[in-house]
């Protein structure tokens, strides 16, 4: 029955169909753009608790919360670059329907095509992006992906491991003269303290918020 009924449908015109795909495009845009405020606000409370931490010589908790903003910067740079290929995707669509003004029918798209494959493999865009490949390859504006793009972004957070050296360029940002007050080999020896000590001594990095409810709450304007 639901065949026979989108049979008699009318189908939609190609600027019925960009309009409607550019209205979608512009709702995800906001939405990542929504999410880039939130990591970045609460990476402020974070930057707080370093600054804190470090102050009580507490470089063990210093560095575990200087590598949640490691994540968080990197997790931010994917986002804008998701959200400029969201863009780029409606540009190219819009010269797609100019196009089908002349020839009538919406035409194949190889840039199309590429963004979208680069989209459905962001964890943060990859199941919009499959409603979105399954349109338009009805649509003729895409052919149909053969590989396991969706499954790979869904299985799989793909989160990059961070660098000693980029957790030492944010503690050096947020607690550098703290940092630098303490002697080398003390330094050194506190930010290598194992997982377990570093929560056992991170109690104290706020009178209400401790390590894990910080980490928790990254997590969540993370994913």
């Amino acid at each position: 029955m639901e065949k026979v009924k989108s049979m008699l449908m009318p189908k939609a015109n190609p600027q019925q169909q960009l309009r409607d795909w550019q209205r979608r495009l512009r709702q995800e845009c906001r939405n990542i753009e929504r999410q880039i405020r939130d990591i970045q606000r609460e990476e402020k409370s974070v930057q707080k608790a370093i600054r804190d931490a470090a102050k009580r010589n507490d470089m063990g908790s210093a560095k575990s919360l200087a590598k949640e903003i490691v994540r968080s910067r990197k997790t931010v740079n994917r986002l804008h670059e998701n959200r400029a290929q969201l863009n780029s995707i409606s540009m190219h669509l819009g010269e797609s329907v100019a196009i089908a003004r002349t020839v009538g029918h919406l035409s194949k798209s190889a840039e199309v095509m590429k963004l979208v494959n680069n989209l459905m493999k962001a964890p943060e865009t990859a199941v919009t992006m499959q409603e979105f490949s399954k349109e338009m390859t009805k649509a003729g504006v895409i052919e149909e992906f053969v590989n396991d793009a969706l499954d790979t972004a869904l299985d799989s957070e793909d989160i990059e491991e961070e660098t000693e050296e980029e957790v030492e360029k944010v503690l050096t940002e947020l607690a550098g003269e703290t940092a630098a007050q303490l002697p080398e080999a003390t330094r050194r020896e506190r930010m290598k303290q194992p997982a377990e000590e570093e929560e056992a001594t991170a109690e104290g990095v706020d009178d209400e918020e401790g390590l894990e409810e910080i980490r928790a709450r990254l997590d969540k304007v993370r994913s």
